[in-house]
């Protein structure tokens, strides 16, 4: 089996098929075993399943990997 992909919210991805308005980016708004991505163009809102969403990503267009984040201490804050 596959790692699933890294996903970062607000992040852009490109789709294979076209929506409808005829924009191919989506952007991330929401991650877990269901992905809820919303046109770039019209802002329509779909949820697809991991596994419906990981078919649907352009072949040339693989997401960036990302690198965990480390939790800051208390010297690296910035003051508000």
């Amino acid at each position: 089996m596959s790692e699933p992909l890294q996903l970062v919210y607000g992040q852009v991805v490109r789709l294979k098929k076209p929506h409808p308005c005829g924009s191919f980016d989506w952007q991330v708004l929401r991650i877990g075993m269901d992905i809820g991505l919303r046109c770039e163009s019209c802002n329509h809102y779909v949820l697809l399943g991991r596994r419906a969403f990981e078919r649907s990503i352009h072949p040339g267009e693989q997401p960036p990997a990302v690198a965990p984040q480390q939790p800051a201490s208390g010297r690296d804050r910035v003051p508000p």
